[in-house]
């Protein structure tokens, strides 16, 4: 059997493999209506057209459903208020029945047609990876410290990391974003998804779980999107609390690799990324902005000894610590 067949420019066809029929586009979305039909636009010109693209919106007030429906993908709507990262992605997966699962939240769009075709060849070139992640540019818009965050975390060559990248990776080995990423489904089952009810970082913690069980997570540079964000030095604080109440709950991870010698190796390359680019007059806004995130950090890995009133200021993601209050 022959596999899907796409037209290219030029009135040229290419026959690709037919797993690549077997891949499956699930978008998170909220309020995304300025965003989403781009990123609809981008996915419907891909080189490898996905066999099903599901859009999960958490009860948007703008006209995304409308805008997902317009352009014939598949739509789910969930409450507000019951979303929860892991969960709203393992609950996208189980609507559909692919081989390769590739998520995207709104914000990321592809640089180009060959972004699918690219995250998801490795899949079919080794059957030990379980994963794969795109590399994220910065917006054109976006800050020098910004611009800096994704160059450091995405650099322009690929890596497949393994139980043995530990040494020389440390917490890096685990690191990956569902931003842009895609999934082996046997694996993914496998290892029961996405952790639920957590905070964030359902993704590093899947991966480890991935690598520590033998499987391998594949960082692809030449799949690319844009993504970014410009965060404020509280909004810093908020999203590093969130990150250190994440690890705090998946201790096993940091028994393996600490995180915070890569903080260091990061604030160390900022500074000459500054220099370089002759921005030293952000240096001591940096400086600050590595302590919003360190203390950030520390104190959500001590978020069993904060109240609960006091956390939901602290937190990003304050609706997490609203579904705790009802739980218990």
């Amino acid at each position: 059997m022959t596999g899907h067949i796409k037209e290219q420019s030029g009135n040229k066809y290419q026959a690709e493999p037919e797993t690549w029929s077997k891949v499956a586009v699930i978008i998170l979305t909220l309020n995304a209506g300025g965003q989403l039909p781009r990123l609809l636009n981008v996915i419907n010109n891909q080189s490898v057209q996905p066999c099903d693209v599901l859009v999960i919106d958490s009860s948007s007030e703008d006209d995304t459903l409308s805008v997902a429906v317009n352009s014939g993908v598949r739509t789910e709507t969930i409450p507000r208020d019951k979303f929860d990262h892991g969960a709203t992605r393992n609950f996208g997966a189980r609507l559909t029945t692919s081989d390769i699962l590739v998520y995207f939240t709104q914000d990321s769009l592809p640089a180009d047609d060959k972004l699918i075709e690219n995250l998801t060849r490795s899949f079919k070139e080794d059957q030990t990876i379980g994963a794969t992640y795109a590399r994220q540019l910065p917006w054109p818009e976006a800050g020098s410290i910004e611009a800096f965050s994704r160059l450091f975390n995405y650099p322009n060559s690929s890596v497949v990391k393994s139980i043995t990248s530990l040494q020389k990776l440390g917490i890096k080995t685990f690191f990956i974003s569902n931003s842009c990423a895609a999934y082996r489904r046997s694996v993914f089952e496998e290892l029961g998804g996405f952790p639920e009810y957590q905070i964030m970082d359902e993704d590093l913690v899947l991966a480890a779980r991935m690598i520590t069980d033998g499987h391998k997570v594949a960082y692809i540079a030449d799949a690319v999107v844009y993504h970014s964000h410009e965060y404020t030095l509280w909004q810093q604080f908020s999203r590093y609390f969130d990150i250190g109440v994440a690890l705090n709950s998946q201790r096993w991870i940091l028994k393996l690799a600490r995180s915070e010698s890569e903080g260091s190796h990061f604030f160390k390359e900022e500074i000459k990324y500054l220099w370089r680019t002759k921005k030293a007059h952000l240096i001591p806004y940096a400086l600050v902005d590595a302590v919003a995130k360190y203390v950030g950090y520390r104190l959500g890995l001590m978020e069993t000894h904060i109240p609960l009133c006091l956390k939901k200021k602290l937190s990003m993601h304050k609706h997490f610590w609203n579904q705790r209050e009802k739980q218990t």
